[in-house]
Parts: C-alpha cells; sequence; structure tokens
C-alpha cells in the first residue's frame, strides 16, 4: 500500500529496447552496460536483469560488483574506477572482476601481488579530458611492466570521451582530437580496446572499437539527433508520477509560493501536485517548467518546496481536479527537457529519486 501519490514506474521492456539500439549502433563490438549508480537511480540489480544480453556491466565501486555477483550475475564486471585500495585485491579476484587501471599507484597494488590468474586490466589512457588516466607517452613502459610481471595479465586499452554530447564545434574538434590520439596510442597494440560512451556511440563511428559502453542511453535519456528517427528511437524507462492535491483561483496580483517569487497578472487556476526535491525533484526548475496533467501541458509557477509544486492549470481549470495524474516527466514528458529547465542533466534527476519514491516496475 502506498498513500503517498510521488511514484516512479520504471518500464522494464525500455531497457532491453534501449540495449538493442545500442547494440544497432555497434554491430561489431561487444557491449558494457554501464550500471553504476544503483542502475543511474533505477535499481542496480533490476536494471542487470534486463539487461542480460549484454556482453559485461560497467560498475563503479567493488560494493556494486560485489551486489551483482552475489544475485547471481556471471557476466564480465568492469570496476570503471578500478579500486581504491589494495586489500581490495583478493575481493577481485576471487569475484573474477576486471579492473581499470588508471594511475601509478594502482599499477603497483597489481605487480606487488602474485596470483596464479589472470586478470583482466583495462589501461586507462588520458587522451585529453585530464581526470583519471595514464598520458599518451606512458602508456608503452606501463604495458611492458605487466607483460614482464611474474603474474599475468589480460590487456584492454580505454578512454572517456569529454565532450561527445555537445555539438558545438569546438567540442566536435576536441573529440576527434581525442579519438585521434587514442589511435595513435592504441595502433601498435593489438589488445581490445574502448572508447564510446553513449553519446560517442551515436554520434561517433570511430569511436566504436572493440567495446562500446553505453551508460544514459540505456536509461532512454541523454538522446541525440542519431536517435529521433523511429528505427533508434530511444524508449524512457522511468516515469515520474504524482496526483493533484488542491486546486484554487487566486486573484490578479496575489503571490504563489515560498519568497512571493510568482505574482498572478490575472485570474488564475493553479493545482498543487504532491511531489517536490524531497522526492528529487529538481528545486531549481524554473516557472514555466512543463508538467503533463492528464496529457495536458502546463507551466510550474512559484519555487518547488519539499512536498509539492504549483502549477498553472487556467486553461484546463474544467478538465483537471483533485486526484488527476500529472507526469513530471518520462512518457511523453522527455527528461532531458526537465533537466534543462532546471540547469542540471539528466543523469543527475534520474540518481537522485529519493528512497521515498516507490519504484513500481511495468512489465
Amino acid at each position: 500500500m502506498f498513500y503517498r501519490p510521488a511514484k516512479a514506474y520504471i518500464h522494464l521492456p525500455a531497457l532491453r529496447h534501449n540495449l538493442g539500439i545500442a547494440k544497432a549502433f555497434a554491430p561489431n563490438s561487444k557491449v558494457l552496460a554501464v550500471v553504476k549508480a544503483n542502475g543511474y537511480g533505477h535499481g542496480i540489480c533490476r536494471v542487470a536483469q534486463q539487461l542480460v544480453d549484454a556482453d559485461g556491466f560497467g560498475v563503479a565501486s567493488m560494493d556494486e560488483a560485489l551486489q551483482l555477483r552475489q544475485k547471481g550475475f556471471l557476466h564480465r564486471i568492469l570496476l570503471l574506477e578500478g579500486l581504491f585500495s589494495e586489500i581490495e585485491m583478493p575481493l577481485a579476484i576471487q569475484n573474477r572482476l576486471d579492473i581499470v587501471v588508471h594511475s601509478e599507484h594502482q599499477l603497483q597494488w597489481l605487480l606487488n601481488y602474485q596470483t596464479t590468474i589472470v586478470m583482466t586490466v583495462w589501461l586507462k589512457i588520458d587522451t585529453g579530458m585530464h581526470r583519471l588516466g595514464f598520458s599518451s607517452n606512458e602508456i608503452p613502459s606501463v604495458i611492458k611492466r605487466l607483460e614482464q610481471s611474474l603474474s599475468s595479465f589480460n590487456i584492454h586499452l580505454m578512454s572517456h570521451l569529454a565532450s561527445a554530447d555537445e555539438s558545438s564545434s569546438s567540442a566536435i574538434e576536441f573529440t576527434q582530437n581525442q579519438i585521434n590520439v587514442f589511435n595513435q596510442v592504441t595502433e601498435k597494440f593489438a589488445f581490445p580496446k574502448s572508447l564510446s560512451n553513449s553519446a560517442g556511440l551515436q554520434a561517433y563511428r570511430a569511436s566504436r572499437y572493440d567495446w562500446v559502453r553505453p551508460g544514459i542511453l540505456l536509461y532512454g535519456a541523454g538522446q541525440t539527433d542519431q536517435t529521433q528517427n523511429k528505427q533508434t528511437q530511444l524508449k524512457p524507462v522511468m516515469r515520474l508520477e504524482s496526483e493533484v492535491i488542491a486546486v484554487k483561483w487566486i486573484k490578479s496580483g496575489e503571490f504563489v509560493g515560498y519568497g512571493n517569487d510568482w505574482q498572478a497578472s490575472k485570474d488564475t487556476c493553479i493545482a498543487v501536485i504532491a511531489i517536490g526535491y524531497g522526492d528529487g525533484y529538481p528545486r531549481h526548475a524554473v516557472t514555466g517548467t512543463p508538467v503533463l496533467i492528464e496529457g495536458k501541458r502546463v507551466p510550474l509557477i512559484g519555487r518547488v518546496s519539499m512536498d509539492m509544486i504549483t502549477v498553472d492549470i487556467t486553461k484546463y481549470s474544467d478538465d483537471i481536479n483533485i486526484g488527476s495524474l500529472a507526469t513530471l516527466w518520462g512518457g511523453e514528458l522527455s527528461i532531458d527537457e526537465i533537466a534543462k529547465c532546471a540547469n542540471t542533466i539528466c543523469y543527475e534527476l534520474l540518481c537522485g529519486i529519493t528512497s521515498r519514491v516507490p519504484m513500481i516496475e511495468i512489465q
């Protein structure tokens, strides 16, 4: 029994559909489905169960990897940030985890640990993002040290695109340069390679190497021009809904919400919806942010509060009542549009749904 009307519906078939889109973009590549951050807020094990046709999973930490192993997933699992401590080495080996190695201290942990198990390591190359990774000129010596070690390693080479989701000429030039650098560094080695994230997978054919690593694409968000037509259109996985809990008319000149931020320029009918930043709806969503009530698009007015928002329903005052269904994102209302209205990104919205919002699976 759920008493509060705010709910997040998780459309499981959409995950499988979006994985199919990822595979269609790179039919000759293996797919590492990124399920970190609790499956981008959707539930890591719930998501992984729908993505069993992926070739592996990408996670951020040992904790996430162990959740998957304990639920019986036998897929390749890659620790995308590598190990945070040398004491994780036995766990990584015991659970057959792939490890990203992005810095000297992580490399030393590998070289110091003697094992007869062949470990799969993904060497991360810094191609210009300057977050994690070895510099281009370090890679040959790093590979040599691994090959000369008493332990055996299955080596992969990877990097990460910083601006593949940007459409400016400078961003396109930067992304192409990253691809060029990656090619220059890796061309002399026959190891498997990986560069594409969701945006790279869609927009940059040259970045689709042996492995692609879709993340936000799998959840039906972060859509680009390449995923607008019917053949490649993504399906949103999460639909955030609530209900109208109050309807009232206010007079011209009266205010709505905290801080008197919004003032009616005419007699206005407002509806109050049971959703707020306590649920994960973005506090910084601006006046005008769209909400769908019974399929009718109405604008947010006033500040978002912890448990409620207010919308202007004057145009539809005869059709909207207490109990009317409100969609905050999902379905016909793109989460990308809501994120833009809140000056944030869809990733943050998906990951920010709080624990008081029940998640209901739709088969």
